[in-house]
C-alpha cells in the first residue's frame, strides 16, 4: 500500500523597519509594524483560514482517511497572536479532530542547529511546550528550519527524545536510490528518517499554475494517476510544501482550492491508496536502509544546501557576529532583549542578503523586502549593533561596558522624568504661550541630557581606547 504524507510549513517572520545608522543608540524598537500585520492579515484572508476552512470539512468527512500534518515556526504564532488570533482559533478546530498532527522545529526558525547544540535544544524544547499549550500534543516527530539535515544533526535530534526527522529527498543525497520508503539516520538507526518528493510536491508548490509547463492543467486525477504509477514497492509518498502554497502562491483562481478538495475523494477511490501522518509512518513502515547525509542539506534552490542562507561574506559575518553575542545572552535576564535576540535569529534575515542572482535568482528576489540584498545585509548590522549596545548594558562584563550601563540607566531614569514633566506641564499649561515656554525649558532640558550623554560616551570611549593602546 502506498501511503500519502501531507505536510505543510506555517511561517511568517517579523520583518525590521528601515534601521538606519543615527538609529543605533536612539531607537531600540526595530520592527516594521504595518507591513507585517499588513502581510498577516493579507495571507490569513487569502490562504490560512480558507484552507484551514476546507481541510476542517475535509477531515470530518473522510473521519480518519485523510490526515495532514503542521509545523507552526514560534514566530508565525507569536503574530498569530498579535494580529490575527482567529488563525490559532482555525488551527485549534483542525487539532481537535485528531486527524492533524504538529510538528517540532526551532521556536526562532532559526538555523542555530548549525552553531550551538544547546541554544539549539533550548529552542526545541520552548516550541514543543508552546505546541503543546496550544494544541495539546507533544511533538515526535522533528523538522528543522528549511528542513535543514544532516546525520549529526540527525543524531542530535534523537538525542532529544524524537523518533522522526524530516528531510529533503535531495538528488546528490540519494543517487539512485527513491525518497518514497523510509530510512533510518546514518548515526544512530533508531532515528527514522522521512525524505521530501521534491518532484511531486514541486508540482503542487510551484508548478500549478505555470500554463508553460506540459503538464498544466494538472489535476487530482492526474496526480494520483503519477502516485499510483509509481513502483509497488514504493510506499511512502511525502509530499512537503509552503501552507502558502493554497491560496497566496498559488491563488485561488488558478484552481488551487479546487485540486485540494478533490485529491482526498481520488486518492481514497484506489484501495492500495491511504494518508498518514509523520509520526504514523514512523511507528507504522519498516526503514530500508540508512540514508547517509555528511553535509547539511535543505529545500532550497536547485542547490539544495546553505547557500541562500549562508553562501557569501554577508551573511556569514552576520551569523557569525549574531551568536559571538550567544555567552552573553545565556546570562540574560531581560524579557525584550530575550524576545529580540530570537527574532534577530530568524532565518528570513540571511535569505534576504542572497546573492544568487543567478541561481534561482526570481525566487529570492520575490521574497525579499529589500531592493538588494547589500541594502538588507546593513539593515540587520544596524540592528544587531544597537542589539549589541543593549546587551552589553543589561550583562557588563568589563569596566568600560559597567560604565556605559550605569550612563544608559540614569539616562533612562531622566527621560522617563522629562516626559512625566512634559505630561504635567501639558495639563496644567494655563495658556498657549506659558505651554511654549514651558515646553521649550524641557526641551533646553534634555538637549543639556543629551550633551551630558555624547560627553560621557565620548570620554568613555576614549578610556577603552587607551585601555586598547596599552594592550597592543
Amino acid at each position: 500500500m502506498k501511503n500519502i504524507c501531507f505536510y505543510f510549513q506555517v511561517h511568517q517572520p517579523f520583518r525590521f523597519r528601515r534601521y538606519r545608522f543615527f538609529d543605533i543608540g536612539n531607537d531600540h524598537y526595530y520592527y516594521d509594524d504595518y507591513t507585517n500585520e499588513g502581510v498577516m492579515n493579507k495571507v490569513a484572508q487569502k490562504s490560512y483560514l480558507p484552507t484551514n476552512k476546507l481541510l476542517l470539512k475535509l477531515l470530518k468527512q473522510y473521519k480518519g482517511k485523510f490526515k495532514v500534518s503542521f509545523s507552526i515556526s514560534g514566530v508565525a504564532i507569536d503574530q498569530f497572536k498579535l494580529y490575527a488570533p482567529e488563525v490559532l482559533d482555525s488551527f485549534k478546530e483542525l487539532a481537535d479532530t485528531g486527524y492533524v498532527e504538529f510538528l517540532s522545529e526551532t521556536y526562532s526558525h532559526s538555523l542555530v542547529s548549525l552553531k550551538d547544540k544547546s541554544e539549539f535544544e533550548a529552542q526545541v524544547k520552548k516550541h514543543s511546550d508552546a505546541i503543546y499549550e496550544l494544541f495539546g500534543q507533544r511533538p515526535e516527530v522533528f523538522r528543522n528550519t528549511e528542513l535543514i539535515y544532516s546525520d549529526e544533526l540527525g543524531a542530535d535530534v534523537h538525542s532529544m527524545g524524537f523518533k522522526g526527522m524530516l528531510a529533503e529527498g535531495a538528488k546528490h543525497v540519494l543517487g539512485w536510490k527513491s525518497p518514497n520508503f523510509m530510512y533510518t539516520n546514518a548515526i544512530n538507526p533508531r532515528l527514522k528518517v522521512l525524505l521530501k518528493n521534491f518532484t511531486l510536491s514541486d508540482d503542487i508548490a510551484f508548478r500549478f499554475s505555470n500554463q508553460d509547463w506540459n503538464e498544466y492543467p494538472l489535476t487530482a486525477e492526474k496526480y494520483i494517476g503519477w502516485i499510483k504509477a509509481l513502483s509497488p514497492k514504493e510506499e511512502l509518498i511525502n509530499l512537503f510544501m509552503d501552507y502558502e502554497t493554497f491560496g497566496e502562491h498559488q491563488w485561488e483562481g488558478t484552481g488551487i482550492f479546487d485540486f485540494l478538495e478533490n485529491l482526498p475523494k481520488v486518492a481514497l477511490s484506489d484501495k492500495g491508496l491511504g494518508f498518514v501522518t509523520p509520526g504514523e509512518a514512523v511507528k507504522k513502515l519498516q526503514p530500508v536502509s540508512a540514508i547517509h547525509v555528511p553535509h547539511p542539506t535543505s529545500w532550497a534552490d536547485e542547490e539544495r544546501d546553505l547557500t541562500a542562507w549562508l553562501g557569501n561574506e554577508m551573511q556569514n559575518e552576520a551569523f557569525d557576529k549574531l551568536y559571538a553575542l550567544l555567552p552573553k545572552i545565556q546570562k540574560c535576564t531581560a524579557d525584550d532583549i530575550l524576545k529580540d535576540w530570537a527574532y534577530l535569529q530568524t532565518s528570513d534575515h540571511f535569505y534576504y542578503m542572497s546573492t544568487k542572482f543567478f541561481s534561482d535568482g526570481e525566487v529570492h528576489a520575490y521574497f525579499n523586502p529589500f531592493e538588494t540584498p547589500y541594502e538588507a545585509f546593513m539593515n540587520y548590522m544596524n540592528v544587531l549593533s544597537d542589539f549589541t549596545l543593549r546587551l552589553n548594558a543589561a550583562v557588563p562584563e568589563s569596566t568600560v561596558e559597567q560604565e556605559l550601563a550605569t550612563l544608559s540607566a540614569v539616562l533612562q531614569e531622566k527621560e522617563k522624568k522629562l516626559k512625566k514633566l512634559e505630561a504635567e506641564l501639558k495639563r496644567l499649561g494655563s495658556g498657549k504661550k506659558t505651554t511654549r515656554r514651558r515646553t521649550a525649558a524641557t526641551k533646553t532640558a534634555t538637549r543639556a541630557t543629551t550633551k551630558t550623554a555624547a560627553k560621557a560616551k565620548a570620554e568613555t570611549a576614549s578610556k577603552t581606547n587607551k585601555t586598547a593602546s596599552k594592550k597592543s
